[in-house]
């Protein structure tokens, strides 16, 4: 009999232990093998910015399975190793040690790494990244001490680490070229009320300013120079100005790379056999009707399994809505669909904004195209079935609270 075909997985990170549970779950029997960079099992990073940095939740909580799960399911899990090579027309992977490995299908999960800035001091000890759970331990003892902390980029990583940090007491100052926060995530409306939220909580911004230098002492950073010249003591800087996609290893194998690696709305990458998914793959969204990479914990949970049916062979047409949430100081938000500039014309309320308890409804040629639900829960799934139905709304009902979102 013929042997049966393995199933090799590079990247042990959500997307890659999702993909690894639902070929499982589906029946497949044969090898499988997950290959992760990191010392660390599959875990969500969503904890690492919020409850696992600020130490309110164990680091048993962070971990897509328990450590006994990967022999229980026969999954070949292998941590602290990188892939150097793929090789299509052998259909096998290389490892850093020199060791090959056969497959008959690949995925491709090899996420995203943050932007590196390179700026004189960008080395100095207190010069900090978040990606890893090393790196939210490291940083999460940084803020303990309290201190001046000084954060480049006010997207949702730089206000999530903005938030703890002043909760440990920290002085923060968040340095943004842009107008206001979340600028190019959320527009000028909603990015606003997140500034003035942060600006409540002693957040300093230097919008309109980025950072150019940082000055150390004694080999370790002190403070920060922006582009407008202003010196900023800082005992600590966090760099959060987004992430890259990790796509080397696939443009080196000869795939096609567009804003990540570029796969069809079933995750399958231009060379057969070889898919994609999670923050690296550009999927074509069959609901959006283009390409969207998304970065964010839903598209890792969803997109994984999603490659693992595609590469069992059953029809998958990937069309998930975006979303995403965050907790910060005493507000919590879910976002559904992609309310980027350009990508609407009106925005529109419902509830009490000025109380922070509301929905927003971003809308392109009279239909919603995204909604924010703040401090106001059960009714992502509502905004997600209008954003799918593609229809224009009356208004008047959307932002009228008394009138149920699934009857608008």
């Amino acid at each position: 009999m013929p042997a049966e075909p393995a199933y090799v997985i590079v990247g042990a990170s959500l997307t890659g232990g999702k993909a690894a549970e639902t070929l499982r779950e589906e029946g497949f029997g044969g090898p499988i093998v997950l290959l992760g960079t990191e010392p660390e099992r599959p875990y969500e990073r969503p904890p690492l910015s919020k409850g696992y940095l600020l130490g309110k939740e164990e680091k048993s909580s962070v971990y897509v399975h328990d450590q006994a799960w990967y022999a229980e399911q026969d999954v070949d899990l292998r941590t602290g190793v990188t892939v150097t090579a793929v090789d299509p027309a052998a259909g096998q992977v290389t490892l850093d040690g020199g060791e090959t490995i056969g497959y008959d299908r690949l995925l491709l999960a090899t996420g995203a790494s943050p932007r590196r800035l390179n700026v004189p001091g960008g080395d100095l000890d207190g010069v900090l990244y978040l990606r890893t759970v090393a790196e939210s331990e490291h940083l999460g003892s940084v803020l303990r001490h309290g201190g001046k902390v000084a954060i480049a980029g006010a997207g949702w990583i730089g206000l999530e680490v903005a938030a703890a940090a002043r909760e440990f007491g920290c002085e923060v100052t968040v340095i943004e070229p842009e107008p206001v926060a979340l600028h190019r995530a959320l527009g000028p409306e909603l990015g606003g009320m997140f500034t003035d939220l942060h600006r409540e909580h002693g957040v300093t911004f230097r919008f309109g300013e980025g950072l150019s230098e940082i000055r150390g002492s004694g080999g370790s950073a002190a403070a920060v120079v922006t582009s407008a010249g202003a010196e900023v003591p800082a005992d600590a800087v966090v760099i959060a100005v987004g992430v890259r996609p990790n796509t080397g290893l696939a443009a080196d194998a000869g795939l096609d790379i567009s804003n990540g690696v570029t796969v069809d709305a079933a995750l399958r990458t231009s060379v057969p056999g070889i898919y994609a998914a999670g923050d690296v793959a550009d999927v074509f969204n069959s609901l959006l009707g283009r390409r969207v990479r998304v970065e964010h914990w839903a598209n890792a949970l969803s997109s994984g399994p999603a490659a693992a049916r595609a590469m069992l062979g059953q029809p998958v047409s990937y069309d998930q809505v975006p979303y995403f949430f965050t907790d910060q100081y005493d507000l919590g938000m879910e976002t559904a669909g992609v309310p980027e500039p350009g990508g609407y014309d009106q925005v529109v309320y419902r509830g009490d904004r000025a109380g922070r308890e509301f929905i927003a409804c971003w809308l392109s040629g009279g239909a919603l195209v995204a909604g924010m639900n703040v401090n106001v829960w059960d009714v992502s799934d509502d905004i997600q079935d209008l954003i799918r139905s593609k229809r224009q709304v009356d208004t008047a009902r959307l932002t009228d609270p008394d009138v149920p979102l699934n009857e608008v």
